[in-house]
């Protein structure tokens, strides 16, 4: 082994004396590496050294393309791994010595006859790299090499066609959602660490993040009892020293070697009353400083990807290949908004020069992202207004009626929504409008209103909800109040002012169409909607499946918008209807996802209670007083009211909720109240089941109802005062409002009491702001800044494409690019000019893949 190293060696040396030209051999060293490594591991006896010459051989490929600066170090990193295969091959050859001759043992005789010595310690030598730190080294080697540019090549190119990309790699980076070069461009940070503060030791303080220049002093490991290594580094500036601590990375000592210039970034710790720092990010001065001294990128990672791996592959990647993305922003738009180029944006948010800069690049890229999703919802509103609906005649005769009959006079604000949803169904243009209104601000009675008007022109209407018990619960209050009101119309039918006989008041037939009915029944309820014969029909998704056909469907509203997937508004236009879209949230929406999320819809806001809409009492219960809780509850049921139990969320899955909620139904009954009749709800149940459940409730049969979460809307028992809600922490607020809004439906005072075990600082937030207000919409406002809008509806399926830069929160941003979309779309709607051809792409890319969101 030692005469082919003796080669490499000799012929490295040469090439040092020649100024690192590559020309120490004919052919450059590429020719001469690849005979080496054939010759190198065909003498090597161990499976390690092979390994060492596998790494000179990776260290040293590419070499004729590097700058002389990066071959010189190239060679001093060779140099190091030959000394490391020497010492391998050294420790392989020494074998187990048989018993010592009298020469070798003389001496020690000899001393030991005097005073004892102390024993001498072995000679230490370096380890060899390990394999994580030489893999380090080489990706290291080849990343910072200066690559030709690499033709045939665009940002739609796979990742591993990208030199250093391997097919281990490419799958790893598939699980952050990158496939092409322009995904990588597109993987933006998920923060910068500020290390831009450069200091002295000397300035340095508690609890801050710095940067300092300093030199290696000394460098050592330590084993504890527990088997890991502890390394330790001593950092010295003119003006002190400063240790750092890393973990289980002993090779440190190697790469941080005494006397070497070394650039230290990371927050100043305190240990044993001294200043130190803890696994701090590090680089050799004389490199480019990507880790630390700057505001420095930290991206999403998965296993096998290390933070500096990524940072070193995306520097690359920005360097070579952000001239490449095309400016799809027209220039007028861009001078009037002051907004970056696309290159100097993408640019400055993975590398930015300083904050300013990099807020200006999230501010592009913001807007691009907001004026993308405008322009994406205006095309499908406009798709949607192309086509022709049933355009109703409002019967002033049967509305006055409706209205005169209700038991409460509507509010203001009831009364201005419902004028407005009229006003759009009198046109052929297909209304597109989202109702939205607190908990108990009566949108269900102005949605019912306007579908007695499609019926009133003899054609059909449909209510959708996402869940059978809020489409049973919908069917039972639309049925009741269909039929007080033709009560009410026919006790008045000899009234002298009557405005026409109630002979001519429709009498709507409503059926109720779920996937839990029989076969026979479902066919039934077909038949009946597809003669006509059906005037409204109340289902879950059963309403759009294959083969339900309608005669005339006129008039659609669908609750609870965000629990249905982002395809279901769309499939009755699939159908063929075209029919008025009113879309009702129980959940207020904020503004700005408003406009993002339902940005083709019109928005109506009942933002006024019902007069006598009681206040709940709500507050945090702590566990200590989780007795008194019950005690209260206890104490409203003796007054003849009644409770309802919310069961901590379980994410894993309705089998496990169902299990945790019937452990908590059984330990209340066992334990707490078992003199008081206690029911069960969950999501596992059949039909029947909670269809009996809550009509024991309702009638008063059960004092308290325990149940997960399938309570949330829907329900209405007015006898109920009581909301308990158990780990409170684990909700959202706009989910607690909603649980909240279950109690005071009726006369009697009503209280909401949150327990939670042990609710971190954001959940405590939560709950202190859910205690001090009963607006719904400020709420909803909190809850978005707290959780984001994935979290903020509870499911992915918002519609929208996710947003990498930009803020629910950032309205000054969505306000301009709504305004600039509008704009867009005014003068070109198709974005067929030649100034908007890169745009319209990015609009089609964008929402690829995204369904329709009219």
């Amino acid at each position: 082994m030692a005469p082919t190293l003796n080669k490499l060696k000799k012929m490295l040396s040469l090439e040092q004396s020649h100024g690192y030209r590559d020309r120490a051999v004919i052919g450059g060293l590429k020719r001469f590496v690849a005979h080496w490594q054939e010759e190198a591991l065909a003498a090597a006896n161990e499976d390690r050294t092979k390994r060492q010459i596998r790494i000179v051989s990776e260290l040293l490929r590419g070499y004729e393309h590097k700058d002389l600066e990066s071959r010189e170090s190239t060679v001093r990193e060779v140099m190091r791994q030959v000394q490391s295969i020497e010492e391998l091959e050294q420790r392989g050859s020494e074998k187990p010595s048989s018993a010592p001759s009298q020469a070798e043992t003389a001496p020690s005789d000899r001393r030991s006859q005097g005073k004892p010595e102390p024993e001498a310690l072995p000679q230490q030598r370096p380890a060899p790299p390990s394999p994580e730190e030489a893999q380090e080294r080489v990706e290291r080697a080849t990343q910072t090499q200066r690559r030709p540019p690499e033709t045939n090549l665009d940002l739609s190119t796979p990742v591993d066609a990208l030199r250093g990309i391997s097919d281990t790699y490419r799958r790893r980076l598939g699980r952050l959602g990158v496939r092409t070069v322009e995904d990588l461009l597109y993987l933006f940070p998920r923060r910068h660490d500020d290390f831009s503060a450069l200091k002295t030791v000397n300035q340095l303080e508690y609890g801050e993040e710095v940067t300092i220049v300093g030199t290696v002093w000394e460098a050592s490991n330590r084993r504890t009892r527990s088997g890991q290594t502890i390394t330790t580094v001593t950092f010295s500036d003119a003006t002190g020293t400063i240790q750092a601590t890393w973990f289980n990375q002993p090779y440190l000592t190697r790469q941080l070697r005494r006397g070497r210039k070394i650039v230290l970034s990371g927050q100043v710790e305190k240990y044993l009353g001294r200043l130190t720092f803890q696994a701090p990010e590090w680089e050799p001065l004389d490199q480019k400083l990507l880790h630390t001294a700057r505001l420095v990128p930290v991206y999403p990672l998965t296993k096998g990807i290390g933070a500096r791996w990524m940072r070193r592959l995306m520097h690359r990647i920005v360097e070579n290949w952000v001239g490449a993305v095309e400016e799809y922003l027209p220039e007028h738009i861009r001078e009037r908004e002051s907004l970056l180029s696309i290159k100097e944006a993408l640019t400055q948010i993975h590398f930015p020069d300083d904050g300013d800069t990099l807020e200006e690049a999230r501010r592009r890229l913001s807007f691009d992202e907001f004026l993308l999703i405008q322009l994406g919802v205006l095309r499908q509103r406009r798709m949607w207004q192309q086509e022709t609906a049933h355009a109703l005649e409002i019967d002033h005769d049967v509305l006055k009626l409706t209205i005169d009959s209700l038991p409460f006079q509507l509010t203001s604000a009831q009364d201005r929504v419902l004028n407005e949803i009229l006003h759009d169904v009198t046109h052929e243009r297909p209304m597109s409008r989202l109702l939205q209104g607190d908990v108990g601000s009566g949108k269900t009675v102005v949605a019912v209103t306007a579908m007695l008007m499609a019926v009133a022109n003899e054609a059909q209407a449909a209510l959708m909800a996402p869940t059978e018990i809020l489409a049973e619960q919908h069917y039972r209050s639309v049925t009741n109040f269909l039929e007080s009101l033709t009560a009410e119309v026919g006790s008045s039918e000899t009234a002298a002012d009557s405005p026409r006989p109630a002979a001519d008041f429709p009498r709507p037939k409503v059926r109720l169409l779920t996937g839990s009915l029989t076969r026979s029944e479902k066919d039934a309820v077909y038949e009946e909607m597809a003669a006509g014969e059906a005037d409204i029909v109340i289902g879950t998704h059963a309403l759009i499946q294959e083969g339900v056909e309608f005669d005339e469907l006129a008039f659609v509203v669908i609750d609870e918008q965000h629990r249905f997937g982002v395809s279901q508004r769309s499939a009755l236009r699939q159908k063929g209807y075209a029919p008025h879209v009113l879309v009702m949230s129980a959940t207020p929406i904020p503004r700005t996802l408003a406009l993002t999320v339902y940005g083709d819809l019109d928005i109506s806001v009942i933002d006024e209670m019902p007069p006598g809409r009681q206040m709940i009492r709500t507050r945090k219960v702590p566990p200590r007083e989780r007795e008194r809780a019950y005690q209260f509850v206890r104490s409203q049921i003796e007054k003849g009211r009644q409770a309802f139990v919310i069961c901590p969320l379980v994410e894993a899955s309705d089998k496990i909720e169902a299990k945790a909620a019937t452990e908590e139904y059984e330990r209340l009954q066992k334990e707490v109240f078992p003199d008081l009749e206690l029911g069960l709800m969950h999501g596992r149940l059949k039909n029947d089941e909670k269809e009996t459940v809550m009509a024991q409730f309702r009638a008063g049969d059960l004092d308290t109802l325990v149940s997960t979460s399938v309570v949330e809307v829907g329900i209405d028992v007015p006898n109920a005062t009581v909301m308990v809600v158990e780990g409170a922490d684990r909700f959202g607020l706009a989910q607690l409002h909603q649980f909240r809004g279950r109690v005071g439906r009726g006369e009697h005072r009503s209280y909401c009491l949150l327990l939670a075990q042990s609710p971190s600082a954001n959940a405590q937030a939560r709950l202190d702001i859910l205690e001090n207000t009963q607006d719904g919409f400020r709420l909803a406002e909190e809850d978005l800044k707290l959780r984001g809008p994935g979290e903020f509806f509870g499911t992915r399926q918002s519609g929208l494409p996710d947003l990498r830069a930009a803020k629910l929160s950032d309205v000054d941003i969505l306000e301009t690019a709504r305004a600039e979309a509008l704009e867009i779309f005014r003068r070109d709607a198709d974005l067929s000019a030649p100034e908007h051809a890169l745009l319209r792409a990015h609009v089609d890319a964008f929402w690829q893949g995204e369904g329709d969101l009219s």
